[in-house]
């Protein structure tokens, strides 16, 4: 049978198996990135340090989010604390979720929340399903939470749920084209996030371009 004259059946059934390969090799990719991000400590060293400020920016991030003191504020793939800390510090009569999948990643935080007197932190372990978010945010912050890009199936959607209205969702991470950051094989265009939030029902509100290795994209809901 010729390709024109395969029926559109064919094509389809394809394009679910390639979606279901997709699919399963991210799933396996972040089950690995659990293991690898267990040892929290160990990460700490990388994730907080100094050198990354020059290239993270945080200070500027944290301006860009236009945050007022009471707002509630959820940082999903909180790591080690790298942003929760500093989002802490712009929210003090508000709140700040701090969210990650990894087991070994929620431990470390909430010993860090307790060392470092974060009282207006509360750490969530999160699945692969949602963040797990007790109440309603006004903005959410996502660093480098790759596999939500390369896959993101309907996560955004459901998370529109837990913002309140007038909430943001901010997207950071690696451009495709950087000499560094997350493998390349997780990195995905800005283009094709801002195609996935549309496609899930957000309008883009913002695009940030003072980062050198990474996209900085903020959506709101769209109405």
């Amino acid at each position: 049978m010729s390709r024109s004259a395969r029926p559109e059946g064919w094509l389809r059934d394809c394009r679910r198996l390639l979606a279901l390969g997709l699919i399963v090799l991210t799933q396996c990719v972040l089950a690995q990135d659990g293991r690898r991000f267990e040892d929290a400590a160990g990460w700490a060293a990388t994730f907080d340090s100094a050198a990354r400020d020059a290239w993270q920016k945080p200070d500027e991030v944290i301006h860009a989010l236009r945050l007022t003191p009471g707002m509630t504020v959820a940082d999903i793939g909180a790591g080690t604390g790298y942003f929760t800390t500093r989002l802490a510090r712009s929210v003090p009569a508000g709140k700040v979720y701090a969210v990650d999948t990894a087991p070994g990643m929620v431990a470390y935080l909430k010993e860090r929340v307790v060392r470092e007197a974060l009282e207006n932190v509360q750490v969530v372990q999160a699945t692969s399903d949602g963040p797990g978010l007790p109440e309603r945010v006004d903005v959410v912050l996502l660093v480098n939470v790759q596999g939500l890009m390369v896959s993101p199936g309907d996560y955004f959607a459901r998370l529109k749920e837990s913002l309140k209205p007038g909430g943001r969702v901010a997207i950071i991470a690696t451009r495709v084209e950087a000499d560094r950051g997350t493998r390349s094989e997780m990195r995905v265009p800005a283009e094709r996030v801002t195609d996935d939030m549309l496609r899930q029902g957000y309008v883009l509100d913002a695009a940030h371009d003072f980062l050198e290795r990474q996209y900085f994209l903020v959506f709101r809901p769209r109405p």
